[in-house]
């Protein structure tokens, strides 16, 4: 998003490359404390689920686990808080401190609940492309008052931009975190977990999915559509090749599987369509280094 959207943009950047690193620091050692703690709490499920990559109590023990969890919680909020403190702008550590909070809950709560931690893990991913951005215009106006009053429609083009990577990941993210829901039923029922395919059973969560993977398709569609009217095809064609028919292939896996691997299969192809939704970021660069 910074380097192959934002700078594409705008001629013009303020936040530092030290600032900006600094904070790609801060969000991997959120990221990864949450990874930890959520091993830590899901042991009993994990070994039912997936044995081989269990790693609590086998590879390190309970108690670093936890410390470990602590220290990249804290020096990734202490990150958050000193470059929320150098722009000026000390709400932007609720970036950090929501983050840190939610994965918390996740692990201990949601994830058990019914939709809670699906749509929790959903909306983690899809603050992540505003993140540069939102670092990025409040440096700007601190740097330069008339930041907002100078290129509006640019402004306007790069929210727009942002808000589409932000749905497709918060979509996509959504239907992964389902349909991995429908790989671990069997662990997920063992150890009391609500989620959907315990619920609402296997054929309704297929159901929901599809209907999920329909509207992301739609999205795409319409974003496809407004690519070739601005004479855009080579992008038009990147998309379809990589994302809209990989999630077109999509529908049939999940409607196909029964067997955790089958499901595996399908979350795993699902993992290559975000790549190369991300990797489209590398497109909307090429564009604008054509004009």
């Amino acid at each position: 998003m910074r380097y192959f959207v934002i700078q594409s943009i705008f001629e013009r950047t303020y936040f530092s490359e030290v600032s900006f690193w600094l904070l790609v620091t801060s969000t991997t050692l959120i990221a990864a404390a949450g990874y930890i703690i959520n091993d830590y709490f899901d042991v009993k499920t994990d070994i039912i689920n997936h044995p081989e990559t269990v790693v609590i109590d086998k590879v390190i023990k309970r108690r670093t686990a936890m410390l470990l969890h602590l220290i990249f919680s804290g020096v990734g909020l202490l990150l958050g808080a000193w470059l929320a403190y150098r722009c000026f702008a000390l709400r932007l550590v609720l970036f950090q401190l929501v983050a840190i909070t939610l994965l918390w809950f996740y692990s201990t709560n949601f994830k058990k609940q019914l939709l809670t931690g699906n749509l929790v893990i959903a909306f983690l991913t899809s603050i992540i492309p505003f993140m540069p951005l939102a670092y990025e215009m409040l440096n700007g106006v601190h740097v330069n008052t008339a930041f907002f009053d100078q290129e509006p429609e640019k402004l306007k083009l790069l929210l727009g931009i942002t808000l589409l990577f932000s749905g497709f990941a918060f979509l996509t993210s959504l239907i992964r975190e389902i349909i991995k829901d429908m790989e671990d039923f069997k662990g997920d029922i063992q150890t009391g977990c609500k989620t959907m395919p315990i619920a609402w059973g296997i054929i309704t969560t297929k159901t929901v999915t599809f209907f999920l993977i329909i509207i992301t398709l739609g999205v795409l569609g319409f974003s496809m559509i407004k690519l070739w009217q601005w004479q855009q095809k080579t992008a038009s064609f990147y998309l379809i090749m990589t994302v809209f028919v990989p999630l077109s292939i999509l529908i049939l896996q999940v409607i196909r599987a029964k067997t955790p691997f089958q499901f595996k299969v399908a979350s795993l192809l699902l993992k290559f369509v975000m790549l190369f939704g991300i990797a489209f970021t590398f497109i909307i660069k090429l564009i604008y280094e054509q004009h």
